[in-house]
């Protein structure tokens, strides 16, 4: 089992959303990096471990606990030139963009990164390191036990 960090705009899918979508299950669209998509595509299995991260806010930070929920498959919105994620080069032949589908096990309290970057414990957190700005990135096994104790 592998462990994940994943990043999501509370305007676009919030961790309430999450959990009023049946079964708490959403799709993880709009992925427009190729490493973050190598992750998905590449590395994730279904039933991997997921950190479900607010960004673009006010109080950015770990919400939720949950798992993925489904193997890659290709993100419909590269394909829909009204969707914001549209990709003109992106054809359903050959598709650029992958997606996961996730699903929320438990919200959590929050988990700030102002807590977390001063946490000695998570120094080596892919997520903290200077310049990091993937969506989705890996979480060791240590610190992914580090982050259940700091969520209670």
């Amino acid at each position: 089992m592998r462990y994940w960090l994943m990043k999501s705009e509370p305007n676009e899918v919030s961790i309430d959303d999450a959990l009023a979508a049946p079964g708490g299950v959403v799709p993880w669209t709009g992925v427009r990096n190729y490493q973050a998509r190598n992750f998905m595509r590449d590395a994730m299995k279904v039933g991997d471990g997921v950190l479900f991260y607010h960004s673009g806010c006010a109080q950015p930070g770990i919400v939720g606990i949950a798992e993925v929920a489904s193997s890659a498959y290709p993100d419909p919105t590269q394909f829909d030139p009204a969707s914001h994620y549209y990709d003109p080069k992106a054809t359903p032949q050959e598709p650029r963009w992958q997606m996961v589908d996730v699903r929320v096990l438990r919200k959590t309290r929050l988990l700030t990164l102002a807590e977390m970057r001063v946490d000695p414990a998570l120094a080596e957190l892919m997520m903290l390191r200077r310049g990091s700005r993937l969506s989705i990135t890996p979480v060791t096994s240590s610190d992914w036990r580090h982050i259940l104790t700091l969520l209670g």
